[in-house]
């Protein structure tokens, strides 16, 4: 069910919707596979639904990395974690995000499953917690945060992950800021949010901004993602390459 690593890196758009499931889209998670195995980057509440529908081994997800501390970005991690626990998992799991990232999940844990964050797993379950504007490196990954424009209650983070030779730039959620500028940077593939077409949204990125800003952006590929119902309307319009759950780009 998870497959042999891969010789390069590939990414699958497990889920490409808002956080109220918009077109019927699953919440957001992005899955990079290569060499050394899988990495999610964020991991929406619907993330473990999306990887089994994929036929993906939630086993084999080494990493996941967590742009900000919303549900339709982390809210997966509690039943990525129980589903380890029953699935007799013992590879270690790293969940790697901003500052207050193990205790939300923590709290997030306990209120959907009282006692779930302090049973004994056969498996580590670690937490990084990233500072803004640094470089990490997790393993086989490379991870630069860009603190952006997102109230979460924690800082919000677009990320940069190397990988075997690749880079993947990620917006998370974010109204348009000189960081994007700066993470998408001679990137690979610059996955965008485009929530909205025109109409401006505190704290989200609409396409028109995006638009006007894309040739400075640089990355060799832009694909949006967390498409809202007025994007979803005019997609047909949109300048750069739109998202769908299941789409997988090889790098």
């Amino acid at each position: 069910m998870s497959g042999p690593p891969l010789p390069g890196v590939r990414l699958r758009f497990l889920g490409s919707g808002d956080a109220f499931g918009s077109g019927g889209r699953l919440q957001t998670c992005l899955c990079l596979e290569g060499p050394d195995g899988r990495v999610l980057l964020d991991c929406g509440a619907t993330a473990l639904v999306a990887m089994k529908r994929a036929g993906i081994d939630p086993r084999s997800v080494r990493y996941v990395l967590v742009s900000h501390l919303h549900g339709d970005h982390f809210g997966g991690v509690p039943f990525l974690v129980l589903d380890g626990q029953f699935g007799r998992r013992e590879t270690p799991l790293a969940v790697a995000g901003p500052p207050g990232t193990r205790e939300r999940v923590t709290a997030a844990m306990e209120v959907l499953f009282p006692g779930s964050s302090r049973a004994a797993r056969r498996f580590a379950t670690d937490f990084v917690e990233l500072p803004p504007g640094t470089s990490t490196t997790l393993g086989p990954l490379r991870v630069t945060t860009f603190r952006v424009e997102h109230a979460s209650g924690a800082p919000s983070f677009a990320l940069r992950v190397e990988w075997a030779g690749k880079v993947v730039a990620y917006s998370g959620d974010t109204e348009w800021c000189e960081e994007l500028v700066d993470a998408a940077r001679d990137a690979d593939l610059f996955v965008c949010e485009a929530y909205t077409f025109e109409r401006r949204v505190r704290y989200h990125l609409d396409h028109a901004t995006l638009a006007r800003n894309l040739e400075r952006v640089g990355a060799r590929r832009v694909i949006l993602t967390h498409l809202g119902p007025e994007m979803l309307a005019h997609r047909h319009e949109a300048a750069a390459e739109c998202a769908d759950d299941g789409l997988v780009v090889e790098l």
